[in-house]
């Protein structure tokens, strides 16, 4: 059971598009929820300048991450998944972002 919960976020990470990995990053590096064994202000910094980078709208705006359904339910599924798993997620996003 528990891996499936890894396998299905992992599918759906794989799914999404790089502004979607860098939104989803920035989300659970910035976020306290997140049990991240990682130095969570680096990675935000360094997701944070690669989106508004590639996204004008995440550099003029505020954005709304609630119109990201996707993001925003695979942060969910995060939330009520053990820290371990939520490390193993974390691990697979971060290094599925290639720029």
């Amino acid at each position: 059971m528990e891996n499936e919960n890894v396998t299905d976020l992992i599918n759906m990470i794989d799914k999404m598009d790089l502004k979607d990995k860098l939104r989803l990053a920035i989300c659970m590096s910035q976020d306290k929820w997140s049990g991240l064994k990682f130095n969570t202000k680096e990675n935000y910094e360094k997701f944070d300048g690669i989106l508004k980078s590639i996204d004008e709208e995440y550099r003029t705006t505020n954005t709304n991450m609630a119109k990201y359904f996707n993001v925003m339910f695979a942060e969910a599924k995060l939330m009520e998944s053990p820290v371990e798993q939520q490390n193993q997620v974390a691990l697979y996003l971060f290094n599925s972002i290639k720029c």
